[in-house]
């Protein structure tokens, strides 16, 4: 320290003795670098590991928002119609959601969260946005159960809005499907023609789709035809049901 405050020539000492003591001064060092760079690497991979879980939940929340959004979307639009076909009914309508669907094989009932508070009855006919579903026949305080016009207990009298040809529509708990009872086979009904509701028998009101001719079976074997209806109700999709107090 002396030599290099008092001598100005150790300046050039110092610096040459300065190069083969860099090696070592590297070496000594080394391994702090060395952990330091790893901490670095070690906490970018550990931030990046959350930064990556928290996107991918956030990616899964937002999917299941839009999953949600859609379904609101749809179920608004659902409802929209189901308004709108209440306005065509003629007397009181009341919109009520199913609330539980019958387990049991070859029976097609719902029950719905509307009783005899809201003056519900019991063969009282349900509809829902496309067409007929069918009429309650039991009415607790605060639900009702109705039968749908799929059951083969169910029995619908029926207009070919064509040409006005008038027949009964039963369920095929089978199929789903509606059947037309007791048709001639020289009946003129074709594929595709439409069947609405005839008002006759005081249980449904005129004039509400019920279903579309999808097949027509003349077998010789048997007097009738066998006349199959697909029914326009959305009888396995439908939340929402509008009520009717038929008059």
């Amino acid at each position: 320290m002396v030599m290099d405050k008092r001598w100005e020539g150790f300046a050039s000492i110092k610096s040459a003795m300065s190069l083969p003591l860099a090696p070592i001064q590297y070496l000594v060092s080394w391994p702090t670098t060395f952990i330091d760079s790893l901490k670095t690497a070690i906490s970018t991979h550990d931030d990046l590991v959350t930064e990556n879980l928290q996107l991918k939940t956030q990616e899964l929340m937002l999917r299941s928002q839009l999953q949600r959004l859609a379904a609101i979307e749809t179920e608004n639009n659902y409802l929209k119609r189901l308004i709108q076909s209440s306005r065509q009914v003629r007397g009181r309508t009341l919109i009520a959601e199913i609330l539980a669907v019958t387990a049991e094989p070859f029976v097609h009932q719902v029950v719905i969260d509307k009783g005899s508070r809201d003056s519900m009855y019991a063969g009282q006919p349900i509809l829902d946005a496309n067409g007929v579903m069918g009429q309650v026949t039991q009415v607790g305080p605060i639900t009702s159960r109705v039968l749908l016009i799929s059951d083969p207990r169910s029995g619908i009298g029926v207009q070919d809005i064509r040409n006005g040809i008038r027949a009964v529509a039963s369920g095929d708990s089978y199929t789903g499907k509606l059947r037309l009872m007791y048709v001639p086979k020289t009946t003129d009904i074709r594929e595709g023609d439409l069947f609405i509701t005839s008002g006759l028998g005081d249980h449904y009101p005129e004039g509400y789709p019920v279903g579309k001719v999808v097949s027509i079976n003349l077998d010789p074997a048997h007097q009738f035809a066998d006349v199959y209806l697909q029914p326009s109700a959305h009888l396995e999709s439908s939340r929402q049901v509008l009520a009717v107090w038929n008059q």
